[in-house]
């Protein structure tokens, strides 16, 4: 990771090797914390913030489900996430946020009422999450023997930090065997989603995604159903089972981080040509236009930076 100059901490402005916190803090020993993943790119305008607001929204409200008061309101959080944008000085064509709360040192024990909140905004430059071959030529899945756990045993609509464990293991699993990223089904044997992005694929020219239905309410995949509903494309959201995934003309994932990858093979099934699909490039082509503040009509989703 490329260091920044600082890091919002708790209301302040610091440097980034300050940003430090206590071995014994709640969160390093029962996981619970909440993220969000947020992204600048360098447009003709200068740096602009993708759908800022959204992302701020669903950390307040992963830290409500999680019982983690945060106590800053999100035009405060939006407010120091541009500044330090503006801070630091970046160059590169886009920058990673990293909003994010946990709780701190002062309590032991599971019952975590009275444990301190940190609140902390990151960023740094960060390239392609999966890759630049990978949003060109596409990448490699596999489907993990790693479920995504259920409803009635875990918050999986917060982005919270204890639900990454199941995703680090997933994801472990898949580079182990050889591929590039790991794909979970749900409990009933149901695709859910990537180790942290959306999945999405493609069958006779309509685009089909999974419903939310113990998995994260993803920004992108829903930004990604309105560009390709804007295009006409016929979009359902609907189970979709392993046999399916297989024999898809084409597929994707969607994510901050992700963007928009395209997936080349399953399980040692080739999906389509083996590469990129027409339709996937399409819809990757018009989410970087967008992103990149080449799209007027998506410009309300831009937050620029003077």
């Amino acid at each position: 990771m490329d260091a920044a100059k600082t890091i919002w901490m708790n209301g302040k402005f610091i440097p980034w090797d300050d940003a430090k916190t206590h071995v014994l803090s709640h969160t390093l020993h029962y996981g619970n914390g909440v993220i969000e993943g947020t992204k600048a790119y360098k447009t003709e305008k200068g740096y602009a913030i993708f759908r800022l607001n959204d992302h701020t929204e669903r950390l307040l409200e992963s830290a409500k489900m999680t019982l983690i008061d945060i106590p800053y309101s999100v035009e405060e959080l939006n407010k120091a996430q541009i500044e330090l944008v503006r801070q630091n000085d970046f160059t590169g064509d886009n920058v990673y946020l990293r909003p994010f709360a946990f709780l701190g040192y002062g309590v032991m024990g599971v019952y975590h009422k009275e444990a301190p909140v940190e609140t902390v905004l990151a960023a740094w430059e960060w390239g392609a999450y999966l890759g630049e071959e990978g949003l060109k030529r596409g990448i490699r899945l596999k489907i993990s023997s790693v479920n995504r756990p259920s409803n009635t045993s875990n918050m999986g609509k917060a982005k919270a930090t204890a639900n990454y464990l199941n995703s680090q293991m997933a994801k472990y699993e898949a580079v182990e065997c050889g591929y590039d990223e790991a794909l979970l089904l749900d409990d009933q044997g149901y695709v859910a989603e990537a180790t942290g992005a959306a999945f999405f694929m493609i069958r006779h020219g309509v685009l089909i995604s999974p419903p939310c239905d113990n998995s994260l309410e993803s920004i992108t995949q829903k930004m990604v159903i309105e560009l390709a509903t804007d295009m006409g494309i016929e979009v359902v959201r609907r189970r979709i089972t392993r046999e399916e995934i297989y024999i898809a003309d084409e597929a994707f994932l969607t994510g901050t981080a992700a963007e928009v990858t395209p997936v080349r093979e399953i399980d040692g099934r080739v999906i389509g040509g083996g590469s990129r699909g027409p339709l996937t490039e399409k819809i990757q082509s018009t989410y970087f236009d967008m992103v990149f503040g080449r799209i007027e009509k998506y410009d309300h989703y831009l937050t620029y930076i003077s």
